[in-house]
């Protein structure tokens, strides 16, 4: 019969102010059930007797988990510390040897030994066997970054993020060239060396500059994570996009896909193309809309924010465009959606192919996108008088930058208001 734990004997403990320190006997028993601040405490340092210099730092807002840290003196007896990694990332044996490495270094500063730093300065991250999870991790803030975008970023948000898949389609040109690095070990240069070699691959700026975004925003999350220390991706400057080329369909095209759209057999994609049109609306937010955030007398529609591409619940008034395609919509008693798909009853994934073959038919160019309708919604917008801060209002811009693009139209516009009071005054 197994005799019961002994919890670990403390040996001394020290008070000062909010803080206490509690030398104790650590296993790892100790450390997984036992880390917790005394009552009225603020903070408690548990500190390692076999001098080491390690300690874990114990909040009282997190009880049951503490950090890591070394603490040593420098050749001017100045007192450092330095992270190694939090409780649930590293084991008690693998903090002691990082600790022990840590001070070793430290103690024999040499230029040329990658890892080593001059005294009262950390070291480059030193590698330690995270004994929790079996796999490799870095101390130091150096946990690898696939390491760090499985375990941690991808499962957070998979949770906040809609377009989490393109971040996963990114990091997989990221993977080879960064994923064994340590997160402290990613650098400013070796970034822009990156963007630089896909813009050589004729990566269209706009997916070049996705990739240093994302790593940007990995950085952000683990120093928010006090993972490492800063971001030294913040502000780095992206490729300048100079393919802001919309496309709009002109009164004449805009005829021939109404056409095809009145007449094709596809009923259901012909009236959400028609509505996306009318409206202005992204793709998502009509394939996503429903009945009850529609006020058909009053004419106006309201997108919640977990459709809204800004997070943020929008308004809409509804034109008599619009409130025609609603008219042919026999759905209303049948689904909660405006547009189920008649296979699943839930919302359509991709209506892509059946645009390419309406697209064809409607003989418009190979370039024109779904998305190109909602260019061609805020164009006539302008090209009839209305304003850029309209436009901004109908599409919901989040950014007055964004409806910026059509200042051409809305110039092109008052010179012909302006050729027309000419004409009047002649």
């Amino acid at each position: 019969m197994n005799s019961p734990r002994v919890r670990p004997r403390i040996v001394n403990q020290f008070f000062q102010g909010d803080i206490v320190a509690v030398i104790a006997c650590l296993d790892q028993h100790y450390v997984n059930t036992q880390l917790a601040c005394p009552p009225g405490k603020s903070r408690t340092e548990v500190v390692d007797p076999h001098k080491t210099g390690l300690y874990i730092e114990v909040r009282a807002a997190s009880p049951g988990q503490g950090t890591f840290y070394v603490r040593w003196k420098d050749a001017s007896g100045k007192t450092c510390h330095h992270k190694l990694g939090r409780t649930a990332d590293l084991t008690l044996e693998a903090a002691r040897a990082a600790a022990l490495a840590h001070k070793a270094a430290t103690k024999a500063p040499t230029a040329a030994r990658p890892g080593v730093a001059l005294p009262g300065n950390p070291p480059a991250p030193l590698m330690a066997t995270n004994g929790l999870m079996g796999t490799p991790t870095t101390v130091a803030g150096g946990m690898s970054l696939d390491t760090f975008m499985t375990e941690h970023y991808f499962p957070h948000v998979k949770l906040h993020k809609r377009s989490w898949l393109r971040d996963e389609q990114t990091y997989k040109r990221i993977k080879p060239k960064f994923g064994n690095l340590p997160l402290a070990g990613i650098t400013r240069r070796s970034v822009q060396q990156f963007q630089a070699e896909l813009a050589a691959q004729g990566l269209a700026p706009a997916t070049v500059n996705h990739h240093p975004v994302l790593l940007r925003r990995v950085l952000n999350l683990a120093m928010s994570w006090e993972m490492v220390d800063r971001n030294v991706l913040a502000r780095i400057p992206l490729l300048r996009l100079d393919n802001q080329v919309e496309h709009y369909l002109d009164d004449e095209q805009v005829a021939r896909l109404v056409k095809v759209l009145e007449t094709d057999k596809n009923r259901m994609v012909c009236l959400i193309l028609m509505f996306l049109l009318a409206t202005g609306a992204r793709l998502n937010e009509g394939l996503r809309a429903q009945w009850k955030h529609f006020d058909l007398d009053g004419g106006t529609w309201k997108i919640p924010a977990t459709n809204s591409k800004s997070r943020k619940i929008m308004h809409k008034p509804l034109n008599a465009s619009a409130l025609w395609v609603l008219q042919q919509l026999d759905t209303k008693d049948e689904s909660e959606l405006l547009f189920p798909s008649p296979a699943s009853g839930k919302p359509f994934t991709t209506i892509t192919r059946q645009w390419y073959r309406i697209r064809k038919k409607a003989k418009l160019p190979e370039n024109i996108r779904i998305h190109d309708l909602r260019h061609t919604f805020a164009s006539r917008v302008v090209s009839s008088g209305g304003t850029l801060y309209q436009v901004q209002t109908l599409l919901g811009h989040a950014d007055t930058r964004t409806s910026q693009r059509y200042a051409h139209l809305s110039m092109k516009a008052a010179q012909e208001a302006s050729n027309l009071a000419a004409f009047a005054v002649g």
